[in-house]
């Protein structure tokens, strides 16, 4: 961590922050809901009412995000998310089940509105408070600490709830997304804001050029594509790895737990792997196929253990292609623009993830779970191995180190 910028830092810890925070939270909006309405159907609504807004606003809101100053809408989402988190526990003071329904509604309609803004305008400051050697190693360090985030917050979760009442934890993710504002609040304003006549007319204008130019880079669009695969991956398995873990192999609930904490802390492995190699193609794509061939091995798998060591591998192997394929994008994107061609790169991500979902949800398919997984993982190895091969006859360096003018 010496060697970046405090302003990195202060990203850093605002992110990691608010990513506990806010899986904290999700854990307790699924425990109350059922804990109210015992229902799955509402379950499935909460989900719908997070994803549906954010896919719309993701599509429509790129050209906005040119046009503001990114660290100062950072801090105000945050602020806006600590006192959304207040919502269900004004209705538990008020004490009505249809208040209380309500405000877990408002707060996941809220979220999904304002995270794919804050992850759009948080990729593309990265560029600035970090140099171009930096952005790889720097996209690994912040992707692996997020989902190491993603795997404590259930556990510690639990123990707080054998202390607090439940509800009381939407007052501890509140403030956590507080503290996340004070540490956003410690970045200096590197970009300047644009002031310009907005119509309807300018907005389509601009949204229009948003998607050419992100076309026009068939670089940024080829690993967008490949990204994508990745999330439609991982959109299948949220479906599928319950009834593998504990149909398929007979495991149990603790074997589930740990199989699903695997991949965040190969996660955390593949992230300080990936400061030891060099940052190249070969290494990118071999990343991708080594994550696609953890999802088709687990066609082969017929005992949990091997099943842990799968999830481990997939999670070392990924950073290697996720970490560097952003700061390629990062890197070759136009620096003006950069803030609205993430944000249709993440609306790719955000509609292929469900998608996924729905694949491996149809009940018209009659394939086996373990055929599905051998299915996911050829879509991503598949494009990568043509890449790898494509990499070796490469003249130039994928991500040469050269300085914007």
């Amino acid at each position: 961590m010496k060697k970046y910028s405090d302003s990195f830092k202060s990203l850093w810890t605002g992110e990691i922050v608010s990513e506990f925070g806010g899986a904290a939270g999700a854990i307790i909006n699924g425990l109350l809901l059922y804990e109210l309405t015992g229902s799955r159907e509402w379950m499935g609504i909460l989900w719908l009412v997070y994803f549906l807004p954010s896919i719309v606003l993701q599509g429509i809101s790129s050209p906005f995000l040119n046009y503001v100053v990114k660290e100062k809408m950072l801090r105000n989402i945050q602020l806006i998310r600590a006192g959304a988190y207040l919502l269900p526990l004004i209705g538990v003071w008020i004490g009505t089940d249809t208040v209380i329904i309500s405000g877990l509604v408002i707060l996941q309609c809220i979220l999904g509105l304002l995270q794919p803004i804050f992850a759009s305008l948080s990729f593309s400051l990265l560029p600035e408070i970090c140099t171009e050697d930096e952005l790889a190693d720097a996209n690994g360090l912040l992707d692996g600490t997020l989902r190491l985030m993603s795997f404590l917050a259930p556990g510690i979760t639990s123990l707080l709830l054998l202390l607090l009442p439940m509800h009381w934890i939407y007052g501890f993710s509140a403030f956590l997304f507080f503290i996340s504002f004070l540490a956003l609040s410690r970045i200096p304003a590197t970009s300047r804001e644009k002031i310009s006549a907005w119509s309807r007319k300018f907005w389509w204008s601009e949204m229009k050029e948003g998607y050419r130019s992100f076309f026009s880079h068939p670089q940024l669009l080829q690993l967008t594509l490949l990204s994508s695969t990745v999330q439609f991956a991982v959109g299948a398995t949220l479906v599928l790895s319950v009834p593998f873990i504990r149909g398929e192999l007979g495991a149990e609930a603790w074997e589930y737990g740990l199989f699903k904490g695997a991949f965040p802390i190969g996660y955390v492995l593949g992230m300080l792997l990936l400061t030891k190699l060099p940052k190249n193609p070969k290494t990118m794509y071999i990343g991708l196929m080594g994550g696609g061939l953890s999802f088709m091995l687990l066609f082969f798998v017929y005992s949990v253990p091997t099943a842990w060591m799968c999830e481990l591998m997939g999670g070392i192997l990924f950073p290697l292609f996720n970490a560097q394929s952003a700061a390629i994008f990062q890197r070759e994107a136009p620096r003006d623009r950069l803030a609205q061609l993430s944000a249709v790169r993440l609306l790719f991500f955000r509609v292929t993830m469900p998608i996924g979902i729905l694949f491996a949800s149809l009940p018209f398919l009659t394939l086996p779970i373990r055929h599905v997984y051998a299915g996911i993982g050829f879509i991503i190895v598949l494009p990568g191995l043509y890449y790898l091969i494509a990499s070796f006859q490469l003249k130039e360096p994928l991500m040469p180190n050269k300085k914007r003018i």
